[in-house]
């Protein structure tokens, strides 16, 4: 099963619709399952000029219950970041090192200390 695509501005270019089929595979093969997947292409802004285009568009994906939505100017800057999303490796956020203070928490330190 596929991504489910909702538009209000028209729909998706050719090209998207083309190369969707990739990033769907690519998402299956880090896990993922398309149809679980809702991508909605709203106008980002309200038109100030009628017969003038958006120049920005808000994709917002639906996963489950949770959301994010990314603005982009078309609809493969977009498919080009939600395919780096779906690729990106898991990563485990890194401890925290301990470092050493810096010059002005040090100057602090010492000119609160009593005389």
């Amino acid at each position: 099963m596929a991504i489910t695509l909702q538009s209000t501005v028209g729909g998706f270019s050719a090209e998207f619709m083309r190369k969707l089929p990739l990033v769907e595979q690519a998402m299956i093969a880090h896990g993922l399952e398309p149809s679980q997947f809702v991508i909605s292409k709203d106008r980002a802004t309200p038109p100030t000029v009628p017969f003038i285009g958006p120049f920005f568009y808000d994709y917002t994906v639906f996963v489950g219950e949770e959301n994010f939505t990314v603005t982009e100017p078309d609809d493969i800057k977009f498919l080009d970041y939600f395919y780096q999303r779906c690729i990106a490796a898991d990563e485990a956020p890194q401890p925290l090192r301990k470092r050493r203070p810096g010059l002005i928490n040090r100057l602090f330190r010492w000119m609160t200390q009593p005389i």
